[in-house]
């Protein structure tokens, strides 16, 4: 139900209405409105990137995780419903409040990831990740279609894009409150404090700096980290660019572009969904290079585009890929992970995740920028990351990487 609550956030916040608003109006189309709106999240991600370990290790000291994903979730509900009141001129409102709303959501994220092992074990994480994502992107299409509901019936009455995604933006953060209820009503935290005689900070960076000097133990899954920055900087590209690109370079109105993000959502569920069972038979390593392979293909397809019906191949294809992607990468650290460091590795995944989500999307607004605004030629650029991290996901074992978690040789 988290995964429910909180994709309405990316969904509409990050993916189909505000990101593309924010460059029209907010910015009002400037050169260097995309590279803008890259660099306001670059900041945000440096935030989880810098706080996340840290977060994990104090969450399993003091077992503590449910507590902080409230925090959390209060900080990026309220930022949604703050960035309601960004209109043409107001950067510096926007910028800040997408910082602090996409700085909660990624670190609730990875708070609410650290749960997976205790729900799921060994060969069953693929299924219930899946589950997860897919249901994920379900509440994404909920919010987006209430969203779609509200913009259609205030385009009927003449009203403009300045009067109806403030609306949206209040939608999204009232879903977001009332899906989450039951995350926080009724899942258990089944941690166990641990002593920390050395205060709260001390505790927290030493449990860290112990897991980072036994990385020679998990070597898998330190390859693994290294591999997820590089093609995640490529999903992370797509995922905040997505409509920016649709508009931009094919001219895609607001509704079009939500209409295809709809539609994006129930392939991404169903390859979420149907992954999940495929990564518990395939194996986790070759389930993830399949979907590699397959974001390439929606590149070159998104590259070549010059209507919409190639484009909307490659956004679906592009959905596919992302529930399976997302699931599979999510399923291996947990695979990887030992029981009694279950949230710092999923801090340092998040980190490696937040790593390419500042690499991926600065590097398409800058190619932009420094393009004079080919968005063809930074969408192109951007599959170089699914290349390196295909290489790179050669040489990772997945049964070595989980006899180092059991302790095992």
């Amino acid at each position: 139900m988290y995964d429910f609550a909180n994709s309405g956030f990316t969904t509409v916040v990050i993916t189909a209405v505000f990101n593309a608003y924010f460059v029209a109006e907010v910015a009002g189309n400037a050169v260097w409105a995309t590279f803008a709106w890259s660099a306001a999240l670059a900041v945000s991600y440096g935030l989880i990137l810098v706080t996340a370990p840290a977060v994990g290790a104090y969450a399993d000291a003091y077992a503590v995780k449910k507590r902080l994903l409230g925090l959390a979730t209060a900080g990026c509900v309220a930022g949604t419903a703050g960035l309601a009141h960004s209109g043409p001129g107001d950067l510096t409102w926007a910028v800040s409040l997408l910082v602090l709303a996409n700085f909660c959501f990624g670190s609730g994220e990875n708070l609410i990831a650290a749960f997976l092992p205790e729900l799921a074990r060994g060969r069953r994480l693929g299924r219930v990740s899946g589950w997860g994502w897919g249901l994920g992107y379900v509440g994404g299409i909920a919010t987006l279609g209430a969203c779609l509901a509200y913009i259609t019936a205030s385009q009927a009455r003449g009203e403009v894009a300045q009067q109806f995604v403030p609306v949206t933006l209040w939608i999204t953060a009232g879903i977001f409150s009332l899906a989450s209820l039951p995350t926080f009503l009724f899942l258990r935290e089944r941690a166990i404090p641990q002593s920390h005689p050395h205060g709260i900070l001390a505790t927290a960076f030493r449990r860290l700096g112990a897991t980072l000097n036994q990385a020679r133990r998990y070597r898998d899954m330190r390859r693994f980290l290294v591999c997820v920055v590089f093609y995640q900087a490529g999903i992370q590209a797509v995922i905040a660019l997505a409509a920016i690109y649709a508009q931009q370079a094919l001219a895609f109105s607001t509704r079009d572009t939500i209409i295809l993000i709809l539609a994006v959502n129930l392939t991404a569920a169903a390859g979420a969904f149907a992954f999940g069972y495929v990564q518990d038979r395939l194996g986790h390593i070759r389930t993830i290079a399949l979907t590699l392979l397959g974001w390439l293909a929606v590149i070159l397809l998104a590259w070549s585009a010059t209507g919409p019906g190639r484009f909307w191949l490659a956004a679906n294809l592009a959905g596919l890929c992302m529930g399976a992607s997302q699931a599979a990468g999510r399923a291996l650290v947990g695979y990887f992970s030992p029981s009694a460091k279950r949230a710092e590795f999923f801090g340092l995944w998040g980190l490696a995740v937040k790593l390419a989500s500042i690499l991926g999307p600065l590097t398409y607004g800058a190619v932009t920028w420094i393009s004079g605004g080919d968005h063809r030629l930074a969408i192109l650029i951007t599959g170089s990351y699914f290349v390196v991290g295909l290489l790179l996901l050669v040489g990772i074992d997945a049964r070595r990487g989980r006899k180092a978690a059991l302790g095992r040789r």
